[in-house]
Protein backbone atom coordinates (compact mmCIF):
# COMPACT_ATOMS: atom_id res chain seq x y z
CA UNK A 1 0.00 0.00 0.00
CA UNK A 2 1.55 3.42 -1.13
CA UNK A 3 2.30 5.76 1.96
CA UNK A 4 1.12 9.06 2.06
CA UNK A 5 2.83 11.76 0.22
CA UNK A 6 5.00 13.51 3.52
CA UNK A 7 5.46 17.37 2.46
CA UNK A 8 7.25 20.07 4.74
CA UNK A 9 6.05 24.26 4.97
CA UNK A 10 8.38 26.71 6.89
CA UNK A 11 6.14 29.21 8.15
CA UNK A 12 2.92 29.40 9.79
CA UNK A 13 1.29 32.59 8.78
CA UNK A 14 -1.39 32.09 6.71
CA UNK A 15 0.55 31.33 3.49
CA UNK A 16 2.27 28.40 5.24
CA UNK A 17 -1.44 27.46 6.17
CA UNK A 18 -3.54 28.36 3.33
CA UNK A 19 -0.36 25.91 1.58
CA UNK A 20 -1.37 23.06 4.48
CA UNK A 21 -5.35 23.65 3.63
CA UNK A 22 -4.52 23.22 -0.50
CA UNK A 23 -3.02 19.97 -0.03
CA UNK A 24 -5.74 18.42 2.02
CA UNK A 25 -8.65 19.03 -0.28
CA UNK A 26 -6.51 17.96 -3.00
CA UNK A 27 -7.38 14.24 -4.62
CA UNK A 28 -4.07 13.48 -3.27
CA UNK A 29 -5.79 13.56 0.31
CA UNK A 30 -7.81 11.09 -0.53
CA UNK A 31 -5.81 8.49 -2.05
CA UNK A 32 -3.05 7.77 -1.04
CA UNK A 33 -3.28 10.67 1.47
CA UNK A 34 -1.04 13.70 2.70
CA UNK A 35 0.91 13.72 6.07
CA UNK A 36 2.30 17.82 6.44
CA UNK A 37 4.71 19.03 9.34
CA UNK A 38 4.74 23.02 9.65
CA UNK A 39 8.11 23.96 11.23
CA UNK A 40 7.65 27.86 13.34
CA UNK A 41 10.50 29.23 14.56
CA UNK A 42 7.96 31.19 17.28
CA UNK A 43 6.73 29.06 19.61
CA UNK A 44 3.03 30.06 18.46
CA UNK A 45 1.67 29.35 15.13
CA UNK A 46 -0.14 32.34 12.79
CA UNK A 47 2.72 34.50 11.73
CA UNK A 48 2.21 37.54 10.73
CA UNK A 49 -1.83 37.50 12.03
CA UNK A 50 -0.06 37.33 15.73
CA UNK A 51 3.12 39.47 15.43
CA UNK A 52 2.49 41.71 12.27
CA UNK A 53 -1.26 42.74 12.59
CA UNK A 54 -2.16 46.03 15.36
CA UNK A 55 -3.77 44.85 18.36
CA UNK A 56 -7.02 47.05 17.78
CA UNK A 57 -7.87 44.93 14.75
CA UNK A 58 -10.16 42.38 15.38
CA UNK A 59 -11.59 41.78 12.12
CA UNK A 60 -8.69 40.70 11.09
CA UNK A 61 -7.54 38.66 14.30
CA UNK A 62 -10.67 36.89 13.52
CA UNK A 63 -9.22 35.21 10.58
CA UNK A 64 -6.86 33.00 12.63
CA UNK A 65 -10.76 30.90 13.38
CA UNK A 66 -10.42 29.61 10.13
CA UNK A 67 -6.79 29.14 10.23
CA UNK A 68 -7.47 27.28 13.37
CA UNK A 69 -9.80 24.84 11.68
CA UNK A 70 -7.37 24.09 9.23
CA UNK A 71 -4.65 23.26 12.13
CA UNK A 72 -7.54 21.24 13.95
CA UNK A 73 -6.68 18.18 10.92
CA UNK A 74 -5.13 14.71 12.31
CA UNK A 75 -3.21 15.38 8.79
CA UNK A 76 -0.92 18.23 9.90
CA UNK A 77 1.66 18.51 12.91
CA UNK A 78 3.01 21.56 14.26
CA UNK A 79 6.94 22.45 15.29
CA UNK A 80 7.34 25.63 17.07
CA UNK A 81 10.21 26.63 18.31
CA UNK A 82 12.04 25.42 15.35
CA UNK A 83 14.12 27.52 13.42
CA UNK A 84 15.06 26.63 9.73
CA UNK A 85 18.66 27.64 9.10
CA UNK A 86 19.66 26.74 12.88
CA UNK A 87 17.64 23.98 14.31
CA UNK A 88 16.93 22.07 11.15
CA UNK A 89 18.05 22.45 7.41
CA UNK A 90 17.09 22.08 3.95
CA UNK A 91 19.28 18.67 3.47
CA UNK A 92 17.40 17.63 6.91
CA UNK A 93 13.82 18.39 5.64
CA UNK A 94 14.98 16.58 2.11
CA UNK A 95 15.68 13.22 4.17
CA UNK A 96 12.01 13.43 5.99
CA UNK A 97 9.50 14.81 3.03
CA UNK A 98 8.70 14.47 -0.53
CA UNK A 99 8.07 18.36 -0.76
CA UNK A 100 9.32 21.07 0.92
CA UNK A 101 7.16 24.46 1.11
CA UNK A 102 8.50 27.42 1.93
CA UNK A 103 5.83 30.15 3.36
CA UNK A 104 8.89 32.78 6.03
CA UNK A 105 6.63 36.58 4.88
CA UNK A 106 8.56 38.98 5.78
CA UNK A 107 9.57 41.15 9.13
CA UNK A 108 12.71 43.16 8.37
CA UNK A 109 12.44 47.02 7.05
CA UNK A 110 13.01 47.58 3.55
CA UNK A 111 15.46 49.90 3.27
CA UNK A 112 15.13 54.28 2.72
CA UNK A 113 18.13 55.83 1.50
CA UNK A 114 17.63 59.57 2.58
CA UNK A 115 20.26 61.43 4.77
CA UNK A 116 20.00 61.37 8.59
CA UNK A 117 17.41 57.43 8.31
CA UNK A 118 20.34 56.15 10.92
CA UNK A 119 19.66 59.20 13.22
CA UNK A 120 18.47 58.56 17.63
CA UNK A 121 15.00 59.10 16.67
CA UNK A 122 14.26 57.26 13.04
CA UNK A 123 12.88 54.30 13.68
CA UNK A 124 12.08 51.14 11.29
CA UNK A 125 8.25 50.19 11.52
CA UNK A 126 9.01 46.46 11.22
CA UNK A 127 10.73 46.54 15.07
CA UNK A 128 7.51 49.24 16.70
CA UNK A 129 5.14 46.95 15.36
CA UNK A 130 7.01 43.78 17.17
CA UNK A 131 7.16 45.85 20.07
CA UNK A 132 3.61 46.31 20.82
CA UNK A 133 3.02 42.87 19.32
CA UNK A 134 4.72 41.95 22.50
CA UNK A 135 7.86 39.93 19.91
CA UNK A 136 9.31 37.65 22.32
CA UNK A 137 13.13 39.03 20.39
CA UNK A 138 12.33 42.23 20.46
CA UNK A 139 13.74 44.71 23.68
CA UNK A 140 10.47 45.19 26.29
CA UNK A 141 10.53 49.01 26.07
CA UNK A 142 9.96 51.56 23.53
CA UNK A 143 11.10 55.44 23.56
CA UNK A 144 7.85 57.40 23.30
CA UNK A 145 8.89 60.87 24.08
CA UNK A 146 8.47 62.61 20.79
CA UNK A 147 5.25 65.16 20.80
CA UNK A 148 5.84 65.42 17.12
CA UNK A 149 5.99 62.38 14.91
CA UNK A 150 6.36 61.67 11.25
CA UNK A 151 5.07 58.19 9.78
CA UNK A 152 6.66 57.58 6.03
CA UNK A 153 4.43 55.76 3.86
CA UNK A 154 0.81 55.05 2.89
CA UNK A 155 -0.13 51.63 3.17
CA UNK A 156 -1.74 49.93 6.21
CA UNK A 157 1.06 49.29 8.67
CA UNK A 158 1.76 53.25 8.31
CA UNK A 159 -1.95 53.71 9.12
CA UNK A 160 -1.84 51.06 12.15
CA UNK A 161 2.06 52.76 13.07
CA UNK A 162 -0.17 56.32 13.16
CA UNK A 163 -3.37 55.16 14.97
CA UNK A 164 -1.31 53.38 17.56
CA UNK A 165 0.86 56.52 18.23
CA UNK A 166 -2.38 58.61 18.38
CA UNK A 167 -4.64 56.89 20.95
CA UNK A 168 -4.43 56.93 24.28
CA UNK A 169 -3.06 53.65 26.42
CA UNK A 170 -6.55 53.12 28.08
CA UNK A 171 -7.77 52.75 24.17
CA UNK A 172 -6.06 49.88 23.97
CA UNK A 173 -6.12 48.20 26.85
CA UNK A 174 -8.87 46.27 25.99
CA UNK A 175 -6.66 44.28 23.53
CA UNK A 176 -4.19 41.75 24.12
CA UNK A 177 -1.38 44.47 24.65
CA UNK A 178 1.09 43.06 27.34
CA UNK A 179 1.50 44.76 30.43
CA UNK A 180 5.13 46.29 29.30
CA UNK A 181 3.49 47.90 25.79
CA UNK A 182 0.43 49.26 28.21
CA UNK A 183 2.95 50.73 30.43
CA UNK A 184 5.25 51.93 27.35
CA UNK A 185 2.24 53.71 25.29
CA UNK A 186 1.17 55.08 29.50
CA UNK A 187 4.17 57.03 28.70
CA UNK A 188 3.48 58.47 24.74
CA UNK A 189 4.02 61.84 24.67
CA UNK A 190 2.79 62.04 21.07
CA UNK A 191 -0.47 64.94 19.94
CA UNK A 192 0.71 64.95 16.53
CA UNK A 193 0.91 62.75 14.16
CA UNK A 194 2.66 63.52 10.18
CA UNK A 195 2.08 60.64 7.73
CA UNK A 196 3.60 61.36 4.57
CA UNK A 197 2.57 60.13 0.93
CA UNK A 198 5.01 60.87 -2.27
CA UNK A 199 2.26 60.52 -4.03
CA UNK A 200 -1.35 61.65 -4.39
CA UNK A 201 -4.92 60.50 -2.32
CA UNK A 202 -5.75 58.00 -5.72
CA UNK A 203 -2.18 56.35 -5.25
CA UNK A 204 -2.49 55.49 -1.74
CA UNK A 205 -2.63 52.35 -0.38
CA UNK A 206 -4.88 52.18 2.63
CA UNK A 207 -7.52 49.90 2.60
CA UNK A 208 -10.94 51.70 2.57
CA UNK A 209 -11.90 50.43 6.21
CA UNK A 210 -8.64 50.36 7.18
CA UNK A 211 -8.71 54.18 6.47
CA UNK A 212 -12.31 54.89 7.99
CA UNK A 213 -11.47 53.23 11.56
CA UNK A 214 -8.60 56.16 12.17
CA UNK A 215 -11.71 59.15 12.52
CA UNK A 216 -13.57 56.62 15.06
CA UNK A 217 -11.52 57.01 17.99
CA UNK A 218 -12.51 59.56 20.35
CA UNK A 219 -8.61 61.15 20.59
CA UNK A 220 -8.01 61.58 17.16
CA UNK A 221 -8.66 64.36 15.12
CA UNK A 222 -7.79 62.97 11.41
CA UNK A 223 -7.02 66.63 9.02
CA UNK A 224 -6.39 66.78 5.67
CA UNK A 225 -5.28 69.74 3.90
CA UNK A 226 -7.27 70.43 0.55
CA UNK A 227 -4.87 71.77 -1.36
CA UNK A 228 -3.82 68.11 -0.68
CA UNK A 229 -6.91 66.28 -3.17
CA UNK A 230 -5.56 66.26 -6.38
CA UNK A 231 -5.94 64.20 -9.87
CA UNK A 232 -4.31 63.75 -12.96
CA UNK A 233 -6.02 61.79 -16.17
CA UNK A 234 -4.03 58.59 -14.89
CA UNK A 235 -5.21 59.10 -11.15
CA UNK A 236 -8.77 59.18 -13.14
CA UNK A 237 -7.96 56.08 -14.40
CA UNK A 238 -7.03 54.24 -11.02
CA UNK A 239 -10.14 55.33 -9.94
CA UNK A 240 -12.31 54.23 -12.58
CA UNK A 241 -10.77 50.89 -12.31
CA UNK A 242 -10.03 50.34 -9.00
CA UNK A 243 -13.35 50.24 -6.13
CA UNK A 244 -11.07 50.47 -3.39
CA UNK A 245 -9.02 53.45 -4.55
CA UNK A 246 -12.25 55.25 -5.30
CA UNK A 247 -13.48 54.54 -1.75
CA UNK A 248 -10.23 55.74 -0.19
CA UNK A 249 -10.29 59.01 -1.74
CA UNK A 250 -13.35 59.66 -1.36
CA UNK A 251 -12.81 59.19 2.10
CA UNK A 252 -10.17 61.60 1.89
CA UNK A 253 -12.07 64.22 0.01
CA UNK A 254 -14.25 64.21 2.78
CA UNK A 255 -11.92 64.80 5.31
CA UNK A 256 -10.65 67.75 3.80
CA UNK A 257 -13.42 69.86 3.21
CA UNK A 258 -15.02 69.34 6.77
CA UNK A 259 -14.02 71.76 10.01
CA UNK A 260 -11.46 70.65 11.97
CA UNK A 261 -12.42 69.27 15.34
CA UNK A 262 -11.38 69.75 19.05
CA UNK A 263 -10.37 65.98 19.65
CA UNK A 264 -6.98 66.18 21.52
CA UNK A 265 -4.35 64.11 19.55
CA UNK A 266 -4.13 65.66 16.06
CA UNK A 267 -3.35 63.15 12.67
CA UNK A 268 -2.63 64.79 9.57
CA UNK A 269 -2.64 62.90 6.51
CA UNK A 270 -0.02 64.66 3.99
CA UNK A 271 -0.10 64.26 -0.08
CA UNK A 272 2.39 65.22 -2.64
CA UNK A 273 5.43 65.44 -0.11
CA UNK A 274 8.63 63.35 -0.72
CA UNK A 275 10.90 62.89 2.35
CA UNK A 276 14.01 63.99 1.35
CA UNK A 277 16.39 64.10 4.83
CA UNK A 278 15.94 63.64 8.32
CA UNK A 279 17.61 66.21 10.32
CA UNK A 280 19.88 66.29 13.46
CA UNK A 281 21.23 67.67 15.93
CA UNK A 282 23.77 66.02 18.50
CA UNK A 283 22.89 62.67 16.91
CA UNK A 284 18.85 62.74 17.35
CA UNK A 285 16.10 63.96 15.31
CA UNK A 286 14.87 67.44 15.44
CA UNK A 287 12.70 67.39 12.19
CA UNK A 288 11.58 66.33 8.55
CA UNK A 289 12.59 68.11 5.04
CA UNK A 290 10.31 67.18 2.40
CA UNK A 291 10.49 67.87 -1.42
CA UNK A 292 6.70 69.09 -2.66
CA UNK A 293 5.71 66.94 -5.41
CA UNK A 294 3.53 67.26 -8.43
CA UNK A 295 1.46 64.83 -10.90
CA UNK A 296 2.90 64.47 -14.40
CA UNK A 297 -0.34 63.29 -15.98
CA UNK A 298 0.31 59.07 -15.35
CA UNK A 299 -0.84 59.15 -11.81
CA UNK A 300 3.30 58.91 -11.14
CA UNK A 301 5.02 62.07 -9.80
CA UNK A 302 8.08 64.62 -10.20
CA UNK A 303 9.67 67.09 -7.96
CA UNK A 304 8.37 70.26 -7.71
CA UNK A 305 12.13 72.28 -6.50
CA UNK A 306 9.97 73.64 -3.91
CA UNK A 307 11.23 72.12 0.10
CA UNK A 308 9.41 72.46 3.77
CA UNK A 309 10.75 71.75 6.86
CA UNK A 310 8.45 69.84 9.51
CA UNK A 311 8.95 70.02 13.22
CA UNK A 312 9.21 66.47 14.84
CA UNK A 313 11.26 64.80 17.15
CA UNK A 314 10.79 60.83 15.62
CA UNK A 315 10.78 59.40 12.09
CA UNK A 316 8.81 55.93 11.77
CA UNK A 317 9.65 54.66 8.71
CA UNK A 318 6.40 52.24 6.96
CA UNK A 319 7.92 52.12 3.10
CA UNK A 320 7.68 47.96 2.94
CA UNK A 321 8.61 45.02 4.75
CA UNK A 322 11.60 42.44 3.55
CA UNK A 323 12.24 39.20 3.65
CA UNK A 324 15.08 37.15 5.37
CA UNK A 325 17.27 35.29 2.93
CA UNK A 326 17.09 31.56 3.48
CA UNK A 327 19.98 29.49 3.75
CA UNK A 328 20.78 26.78 0.58
CA UNK A 329 18.08 28.55 -1.51
CA UNK A 330 18.91 31.30 -4.42
CA UNK A 331 17.67 34.67 -3.68
CA UNK A 332 16.99 37.74 -5.49
CA UNK A 333 18.73 40.36 -3.83
CA UNK A 334 16.95 43.51 -4.88
CA UNK A 335 13.25 42.32 -5.04
CA UNK A 336 14.00 40.21 -1.04
CA UNK A 337 12.59 37.01 -2.52
CA UNK A 338 13.42 33.46 -3.83
CA UNK A 339 13.19 32.97 -7.51
CA UNK A 340 10.66 30.97 -8.81
CA UNK A 341 8.31 29.73 -11.59
CA UNK A 342 4.62 28.81 -10.47
CA UNK A 343 5.86 28.27 -7.09
CA UNK A 344 8.82 25.93 -7.94
CA UNK A 345 12.06 27.22 -6.84
CA UNK A 346 14.82 28.33 -9.68
CA UNK A 347 17.95 28.09 -9.61
CA UNK A 348 20.24 30.20 -11.50
CA UNK A 349 20.56 27.70 -13.80
CA UNK A 350 16.79 27.75 -15.01
CA UNK A 351 16.12 24.82 -13.26
CA UNK A 352 14.14 23.70 -11.08
CA UNK A 353 15.50 22.94 -7.55
CA UNK A 354 13.76 19.71 -7.04
CA UNK A 355 10.97 19.18 -4.28
CA UNK A 356 11.28 22.59 -2.91
CA UNK A 357 8.83 25.68 -3.66
CA UNK A 358 7.62 29.24 -1.97
CA UNK A 359 4.50 30.84 -1.53
CA UNK A 360 3.68 34.10 0.00
CA UNK A 361 5.66 37.21 0.86
CA UNK A 362 8.72 35.11 0.39
CA UNK A 363 7.58 34.20 -3.18
CA UNK A 364 5.90 37.49 -4.40
CA UNK A 365 7.57 40.24 -2.44
CA UNK A 366 5.16 41.73 0.60
CA UNK A 367 2.43 43.18 -1.33
CA UNK A 368 -1.19 42.56 -1.21
CA UNK A 369 -3.87 41.38 1.40
CA UNK A 370 -3.41 38.77 3.64
CA UNK A 371 -6.05 37.05 1.21
CA UNK A 372 -4.26 37.61 -1.88
CA UNK A 373 -2.36 34.94 -0.36
CA UNK A 374 -4.54 32.25 -1.15
CA UNK A 375 -3.90 32.07 -4.88
CA UNK A 376 -0.66 32.37 -4.42
CA UNK A 377 -1.09 28.96 -2.10
CA UNK A 378 -3.17 27.54 -4.73
CA UNK A 379 -1.03 27.34 -7.36
CA UNK A 380 2.35 26.26 -5.65
CA UNK A 381 0.19 23.14 -4.33
CA UNK A 382 -1.02 22.72 -7.94
CA UNK A 383 2.41 22.37 -9.28
CA UNK A 384 3.88 20.19 -6.54
CA UNK A 385 1.43 17.71 -7.16
CA UNK A 386 1.61 17.87 -10.64
CA UNK A 387 5.44 17.31 -9.72
CA UNK A 388 4.51 14.29 -7.56
CA UNK A 389 2.41 13.06 -10.23
CA UNK A 390 5.04 13.20 -13.32
CA UNK A 391 7.60 11.56 -11.04
CA UNK A 392 9.33 14.96 -10.39
CA UNK A 393 9.66 14.42 -6.74
CA UNK A 394 12.75 13.28 -5.13
CA UNK A 395 12.79 10.05 -2.82
CA UNK A 396 13.11 10.98 1.45
CA UNK A 397 15.37 8.64 3.15
CA UNK A 398 13.41 8.39 6.02
CA UNK A 399 9.91 9.72 4.92
CA UNK A 400 8.37 8.32 8.46
CA UNK A 401 6.74 10.58 10.90
CA UNK A 402 8.75 9.44 13.86
CA UNK A 403 11.84 10.48 12.16
CA UNK A 404 11.46 13.89 12.82
CA UNK A 405 10.46 13.63 16.17
CA UNK A 406 13.67 11.39 16.74
CA UNK A 407 15.83 13.89 14.96
CA UNK A 408 14.44 17.20 17.05
CA UNK A 409 14.93 14.82 20.25
CA UNK A 410 18.81 13.44 19.52
CA UNK A 411 19.37 17.50 18.98
CA UNK A 412 17.80 18.41 22.44
CA UNK A 413 14.92 21.08 20.29
CA UNK A 414 12.69 22.16 22.62
CA UNK A 415 9.36 22.27 20.33
CA UNK A 416 5.68 23.43 20.60
CA UNK A 417 3.06 21.15 19.17
CA UNK A 418 -0.81 22.02 18.25
CA UNK A 419 -1.89 20.97 21.28
CA UNK A 420 1.17 23.29 23.47
CA UNK A 421 -0.82 26.17 21.19
CA UNK A 422 -4.29 25.30 23.03
CA UNK A 423 -2.78 25.07 26.18
CA UNK A 424 -0.85 28.38 25.80
CA UNK A 425 -4.08 30.47 24.58
CA UNK A 426 -5.96 29.04 27.82
CA UNK A 427 -2.97 30.85 29.52
CA UNK A 428 -3.42 34.18 27.76
CA UNK A 429 -6.83 33.69 28.22
CA UNK A 430 -6.82 33.25 31.99
CA UNK A 431 -4.24 36.64 31.85
CA UNK A 432 -6.90 38.44 30.30
CA UNK A 433 -10.00 36.94 32.55
CA UNK A 434 -9.46 39.03 35.84
CA UNK A 435 -9.71 42.52 33.63
CA UNK A 436 -12.37 41.58 31.24
CA UNK A 437 -10.17 40.84 28.17
CA UNK A 438 -10.32 38.34 25.90
CA UNK A 439 -6.47 37.74 26.35
CA UNK A 440 -3.28 38.99 27.84
CA UNK A 441 -0.98 38.00 25.09
CA UNK A 442 2.22 35.84 27.05
CA UNK A 443 5.32 37.69 25.47
CA UNK A 444 8.75 35.90 27.20
CA UNK A 445 9.84 32.87 24.60
CA UNK A 446 10.74 30.75 27.67
CA UNK A 447 6.94 31.41 29.29
CA UNK A 448 5.55 30.96 25.65
CA UNK A 449 7.27 27.52 25.59
CA UNK A 450 6.58 26.69 29.42
CA UNK A 451 2.98 27.37 28.49
CA UNK A 452 3.06 25.31 25.91
CA UNK A 453 4.41 22.16 27.68
CA UNK A 454 6.84 22.37 24.96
Amino acid sequence: MPRPLRVAIVGSGPAGIYAADALLKSEVAAEPGVSIDIFERMPAPFGLIRYGVAPDHPRIKGIITALHQVLDKPQIRLFGNVDYGTDIGLDDLRAFYDGVIFATGAMADRALSIPGIDLDGSYGAADFVSWYDGHPDVPRTWPLEAEKVAVLGVGNVALDIARVLAKTADELLPTEIPPNVYEGLKANRAKEIHVFGRRGPAQAKFSPMELRELDHSPNIEVIVDPEDIDYDEGSIATRRGNKQADMVAKTLENWAIRDVGDRPHKLFLHFFESPVEILGEDGRVVGLRTERTELDGTGNVKGAGTFKTWDVTAVYRAVGYLSDKLPKLPWDIDSGTVPDEGGRVMQESGEHLQSTYVTGWIRRGPVGLIGHTKGDANETVSNLLDDYANDRLHTPTSPGPEAVDAFLAERNIRFTTWDGWYRLDAAEKALGEPEGRERVKIVEREDMLRASGA
